[in-house]
């Protein structure tokens, strides 16, 4: 099972690397929002890359014959329950945030639950080794720790930008000018887009133009403004499509970015 996983993030991280869809994914679907997420990376890599590590090491722990068989089943088991959190946190992440899944990332939870449910069902008589309650404490808390670390890192939440006065000024003044930010929810562009503007994101004129999700009609608002593509400004009746820095955004509403500045 392990060189099942091995097979699946490699194959994922090779198309990551090259930037190419998956197998069963079209161009616009899920797989691609998640490809291109900040969830897709960790610390410059590809996520597939880092599964492919973790089946290796289960792999070769698997094949080790030093240690003893309820050591090693001890280490298969914190190995597979952890690339089981993770992978059950990233999939959530996809349902929820990005409204997407992926078909390889889906199989590689097939292959560590599968893997999982082994380790219970064949392991040693004498494993866990210490009273079930017990080994489910010491092993969950790390777990835990490492998912919710990585949750704070991913979802930029030490990263993103504080309020400042002049993004703060800026926002209010694309709403008065009367510019329109049109966006999804799931979009990945949308969720960089607000974060050019920190705290501030949240006076952006945003319309929100698939409430319900990826697969449902766009409103009729935004219909009716010609919307095809995420995001897309509509600033003096122009579209602007795509991830507009906020000096542009600027430039294109006459702000004085530069006076609004000096004021902070």
């Amino acid at each position: 099972m392990a060189v099942l996983g091995l097979l699946i993030t490699g194959y994922l991280a090779g198309t990551a690397g090259i930037g190419s869809p998956s197998a069963f994914c079209g161009a616009d679907g899920g797989c691609d929002a998640i490809q291109r997420s900040g969830w897709s990376t960790l610390l410059g890599l590809p996520m597939a890359l880092w599964g492919f590590g973790l089946y290796a090491v289960v792999a070769w722990v698997s094949l080790s014959r030093k240690a003893s068989p309820l050591l090693r089943w001890q280490r298969q088991w914190r190995l597979v329950l952890l690339g089981l959190a993770i992978s059950v946190y990233l999939t959530g992440v996809g349902a929820v945030v990005l409204d997407a899944f992926c078909i390889g990332c889906l199989a590689s939870l097939a292959v560590l639950a599968a893997m999982f449910g082994w380790l219970q069902l064949r392991r040693p008589v004498s494993a866990p080794g210490q009273p079930w309650k017990r080994w489910w404490a010491v092993q969950a808390l790390p777990v835990l720790l490492v998912v919710a670390v990585l949750h704070v890192h991913q979802s930029g939440l030490l990263h993103q930008r504080p309020e400042s006065r002049r993004a703060a000024a800026l926002a209010q003044h694309l709403s008065d000018y009367g510019a329109k930010f049109y966006g999804a929810s799931w979009c990945v562009e949308c969720r960089q887009q607000k974060r050019r503007f920190g705290h501030a994101a949240d006076r952006l004129p945003y319309v929100e133009c698939s409430p319900g999700g990826r697969n449902t009609p766009m409103t009729s608002t935004c219909a009716a403004a010609g919307v095809t593509v995420f995001p897309t400004w509509v600033i003096d009746g122009i579209q602007h499509n795509g991830v507009i820095e906020p000096q542009q955004l600027a430039v294109l509403t006459r702000f004085d970015w530069d006076s609004a500045g000096a004021a902070e």
